[in-house]
Order: C-alpha cells, then structure tokens, then sequence
C-alpha cells in the first residue's frame, strides 16, 4: 500500500498511480494517455479534481468534454442516492414515472432548436445514439446513402466509425457502404484562393456533388457535429450549414446533428449547438454532458420519424432505466437553477479574448476558435507556413499539468489544443489555465 495523501479534509489510501497502471496493463486493453506518466484521479468536485498525491487540478477538459455540471455536483449525487434506494433498474418493457417525466423535460429543451421534436429513445452512450440515428433515416426514407463529413468523430461502432472523418479512428476495415465523406468547413485550411464565405460556400456545395455523383440523387441522411470536438474543434462559417440544410432537404435527406460533445448548453445561451446556426435538424443525438459523467445518451426526433419504426423491436436494456432518467433530470434543473449555459458564454467570450491576446504574441498559436465552453486552439511551427505541432501540443499538456491545469487535443494531426472545463467555472478559473498555457509556451 501506498503512502496516504491528504486530498482536502479527505485522505486517499488506495493504490499509488504506478500500482494501478501495472494492474492496467496486466488485465486490461492498452490504455491511452496525454501525459509520459499516466496520473491518477482520486477525487473530483466541482471544476476540479485530485490525484493520489493530493495535488489539485484544473479540470479544463472535464473528463473528455463529458462533466457539464461539475464533478459530483450535490444536487445530482443527492437525488441518484434517493433513486438507488428505491429502484436501481428495470427496463421500458414495463412502466416506470422517471422515464416520461425526463423524456418532457428534455423534449422542452430542444424545442428551440426544432418545434416538431417530440420523441426521444435514451441510450448508453453517443456512439449507440448515432447507430440509432442512422437506423431512423434508413426506415423512413427506405434509403440507404448518407453524407458525413472530414475531421468529424461520431463512435467506434461499424456505422458510426464509417461516418467518421479521421483515419486515426477509422481502423476497423471493411466499412459499410453508401457513406461518403464531404469537406469539412475548416476555414483556417482553406485554400488561399477563396475567402471565408466563399470557401464555406464551396464546401457546401461538395455536398450536392456527391449527393449528384455518388448516388442514386436522394439520400438517408447527413451527419455533422455543430462543432467537430475530436477532428480539433473545427467550427465552420455562418454560411456553410444553411446551405447544406438545402441540399439535403432537395434531395430528400433527413438531418442529423450530432451534439455528443457540444450540446446540453456548452456552447452557450442555447441548449444544442446546432441552433447558433439556425438550421433546425430532424434529428438530434447526445450523449456524454447529458449525464454529467453518467452513462446515457438520447436521440430526439419528430413522431412522425419515430414512428417508421413501428413493428420493428427496438430496445435497450439500460438505456433510460430509473438511475439514468434521474441523472439526467438532476442535470438539467442545474443547468437551469445555475444558469450554467449563459455561463458559458459569458467564461468562453472571456477566454476567447485573453487567448487571441496571447496569440497576438506568439506565431505558434495558429488559430483560437470555438463558442461558449467548446474552445480550441490549433498550434503551428509558425504563422505562415501553418505547419502543424503536434510535439508542441503534446509538450504543452505535460507542461500545463505541472501547472495544475488539465486540457486535450485533437485534430487528424494531433496539434489542437481542445479547452472544454465543466460549464460552472469562474473568471478566476480562466485567467488561471491561461496563465498556465501562457507558461506552457514560454518555456
């Protein structure tokens, strides 16, 4: 046993981080890590966490994008404590209030993004939510093409891994077939030629190239994260999702948005990131700030979508259960009670500025980009060539930890730094992980 590390008034005695990574590698599959030595988690509250030592971080990445709340917020620990004492599971094949009454209460949320929305189906997670998604185009239009895009992240089940837009996460060969990849609008790769609007624009247009080269001229559907959070954060123009929407409304698709990471109010004022671009999706699947951490996602459709699957068994055996529908519930009166979204954008807005200030001095920092919570920060060798710095993303991480903040990165080529902290942080919290990154570069 290791030696015991005072974490607050608490006291860790468990296992020391070199002891749990040995029991990792003897038992488990091979483990990813940011950090040359992997760190141990012993505790989390609020916008932070604790490792074995006792040392306390920042969390500026919030478990993956995944902790929207804060970590073991009391009002949700509280009430999924109540709940698993009275009924930890049983599944919708039988009747249970908790279901109902989060399923409205979630349905209320999404209205602004799309009136018609007035279905959901809770599952485990986002990648299940995007099999589910493309299993609804399929049954309602009796088609079986789809649209995804470059740099995008949606799961790393068969479908789910086809549509997504990164080699990286694309390892599971054969894949299935009338899934084309359109270009991202990632504006700061564009080429030199166009200028935003008219890149966006072209990269619309590619849609409709494929819908009229690469099939039948009608499609199932298209697929796009509002904000891609693996692919780097690429967040594309004003223009470029209206006129998608058209495109795939001409040829009879349905539109799926993809708000696993950048919905449930992380982007800010709104609830799903979709909506910052006033297209309204027939679609919407989620997953991971949902939960706070737990384990559930949902697909929101129209009742007329949901019911192309009448007479076909669909099912999940923990999706929506008791525990998951009171998470969730809990969840979303915080966002509410604490005003957690306008938060967001008040911090992101603030976190944006003092970022473009810095980048104002150093040429490495290629390009600060993002909404609300949902940040991203792309490093280069330097400003002209654009080069990508992988190395210099992995060293700032490590060097950011020994700060006390905690951020990720992605990007195809692994050099975007992704900002995305617990939706409750504070101004102080942001001066703080800038300050660090500050550092970080410095040195």
């Amino acid at each position: 046993m290791s030696k015991t590390a005072t974490i607050d008034t608490e006291t860790y005695d468990g296992p020391s981080a070199a002891e749990v990574l040995k029991a990792r590698e003897q038992n488990c599959f091979p483990m990813m890590s940011y950090y040359k030595e992997p760190m141990l988690i012993a505790r989390g509250k609020g916008q932070y966490v604790w490792d074995d030592k006792g040392r306390k971080y920042l969390d500026g990445f919030a478990g993956v994008v995944t902790v929207s709340v804060g970590h073991c917020h009391p009002v949700v620990v509280e009430r999924t404590k109540k709940q698993l004492e009275k009924l930890w599971h049983t599944t919708s094949l039988y009747l249970y209030p908790e279901l109902p009454r989060y399923a409205e209460k979630l349905l209320k949320k999404l209205k602004p993004a799309n009136p018609k929305l007035d279905a959901v189906f809770f599952t485990n997670c986002g990648t299940e939510a995007t099999e589910l998604a493309a299993i609804l185009c399929k049954a309602y239009t009796g088609r079986s093409e789809f649209i995804g895009l470059r740099h995008s992240f949606h799961g790393r089940t068969m479908m789910s891994m086809t549509l997504t837009g990164q080699s990286t996460w694309r390892h599971s060969t054969p894949y299935l077939p009338g899934v084309n990849l359109a270009p991202s609008n990632y504006t700061y790769r564009r080429p030199s030629s166009m200028n935003p609007t008219q890149y966006a624009e072209w990269c619309a247009d590619e849609v409709k190239n494929i819908i009229d080269h690469a099939t039948p001229g009608k499609i199932a559907g298209y697929i796009a994260e509002p904000i891609q959070g693996n692919g780097g954060c690429i967040m594309p123009e004003p223009e470029y999702f209206p006129r998608v929407y058209k495109h795939v409304k001409d040829a009879g698709g349905l539109y799926i948005t993809d708000e696993v990471q950048c919905g449930v109010g992380r982007t800010g004022n709104v609830f799903l990131g979709i909506e910052n671009w006033g297209v309204q999706p027939d679609i919407v699947d989620m997953a991971k700030g949902l939960g706070n951490g737990y384990p559930m996602g949902a697909v929101a459709t129209t009742r007329e979508i949901a019911d192309s699957l009448k007479g076909r068994l669909h099912f999940n055996t923990f999706g929506g259960n008791p525990v998951a529908c009171t998470v969730g519930e809990a969840v979303l009166d915080v966002l509410e009670s604490e005003k957690l979204p306008q938060n967001a954008k008040v911090q992101g807005d603030y976190l944006i500025a003092k970022l473009k200030q810095l980048q104002t001095k150093d040429e490495r920092i290629g390009e600060v980009r993002g909404l609300g919570l949902m940040l991203g920060v792309e490093l280069v060798k330097d400003a002209k060539s654009k080069t990508a710095d992988a190395v210099l993303a992995t060293d700032v991480l490590e060097k950011m930890k020994a700060e006390g903040v905690l951020i990720g990165k992605g990007g195809q080529a692994g050099n975007v730094l992704r900002i995305k902290p617990p939706m409750c942080i504070t101004k102080e919290n942001a001066d703080q992980l800038v300050d660090a990154f500050e550092k970080a570069l410095k040195r």
